[in-house]
């Protein structure tokens, strides 16, 4: 897709990265997932195409995540995905857009420099960084430019974010790195355990979107899962039900619910009666799964609510904050650290 825009918003996630442009909307959605040629160093496919790769690659290929929990693991390779990604969006144009980015709050000045150098030498001329529960929050359309307290947990594919905002800022916020990924971890342990199978990580994403769980279900549900078998290595099925799942599942769940409560629990108690009011919002890939909310609302007594395209609420916000950088002076700026009123 061609487009005019030089601004840009971008979630930088674990699991996907994914671009909003003014006055266009989402504009690409893709793995972040690369595949290299060991041998020559050539990237081969990035996106859709290198994730279908994932542990299906000969010798010389090798098809990898380059950012993990949250933050660049591997430089080169998160350049290189980001500029190839540039130029599907803008494909023959030169243009070097201005760019919004999202980063796990309370990242650091280092990892903070990191994504600012990957974004221009991928070909920004510009570079915002915001943190992803004032991302999360714009993009599910939270009003909070008053001093009522709002609380937004974002649930990511490499980390949980968890903020409390009022006054267009972050009264008190955390980041876990515990999130999607950590369900996916989760289930593959528990089969080869339980079940002796071994499975790779895209099977385990199914099983947790097909029957993954939290909470109890009233209506149970089960699917298939393929494998290969621990002791002789052969092709075997199972039959996984949602309740095999939620014991499957306990543990990051929890973790996720107790990084809630230890904000709840530094928050002046106004916000938390805000909250307690307004309710918490959930957004990200891993607020779809069933019994999140529910979970939440069973531990904290506040209402739980998942925003309407969870997935896409950090992209969003992004692309909503590029109104913001006109008034801003040339330099990278992390908005989370600055008093910006929205329009």
């Amino acid at each position: 897709m061609s487009i005019l825009s030089k601004d840009l918003g971008i979630d930088l996630g674990t699991t996907n990265v994914v671009v909003y442009a003014e006055g266009k909307g989402i504009v690409l959605r893709e793995p972040s997932v690369v595949a290299v040629d060991k041998n020559t160093g050539k990237i081969l496919k990035v996106g859709s195409a290198a994730r279908n790769m994932l542990g299906r690659t000969p010798g010389n290929v090798v098809a990898m995540r380059p950012l993990r929990e949250g933050v660049v693991s591997d430089y080169e390779l998160t350049e290189r995905m980001l500029a190839e990604f540039f130029r599907q969006i803008f494909r023959n144009a030169f243009v070097k857009p201005r760019v919004v980015i999202s980063v796990p709050s309370g990242i650091t000045s280092i990892e903070e420099r990191a994504v600012v150098q990957i974004a221009q030498e991928a070909g920004a001329r510009r570079v915002y960084l915001i943190e992803e529960p004032l991302a999360a929050a714009l993009g599910s359309n939270l009003s909070f430019d008053g001093p009522d307290g709002h609380m937004v947990v974002d649930i990511g594919g490499g980390t949980t974010d968890v903020g409390v905002l009022t006054m267009n800022g972050i009264a008190n916020s955390t980041s876990i790195k515990v999130a999607g990924d950590n369900f996916d971890e989760a289930i593959i342990r528990y089969l080869r355990k339980k079940n002796g199978l071994i499975i790779g990580q895209a099977s385990a994403e199914e099983t947790k979107i097909t029957v993954g769980t939290v909470f109890e279900r009233g209506e149970p549900v089960e699917t298939l899962v393929k494998g290969r078998d621990f002791k002789t290595g052969l092709a075997r099925e199972v039959r996984v039900t949602s309740a095999e799942m939620q014991e499957a599942l306990r543990r990051p769940a929890k973790q996720i619910v107790e990084a809630i409560l230890s904000v709840l629990e530094q928050t002046t108690p106004e916000l938390v009666a805000d909250i307690a009011r307004n309710g918490i919002v959930l957004t990200g890939g891993g607020a779809q799964l069933w019994g999140m909310d529910k979970l939440i609302t069973e531990h904290t007594g506040m209402h739980c609510t998942v925003a309407d395209d969870a997935d896409s609420c950090v992209a969003f916000g992004c692309g909503k904050s590029l109104s913001w950088i006109n008034r801003l002076q040339e330099g990278p700026i992390n908005f989370a650290r600055r008093k910006l009123l929205k329009d």
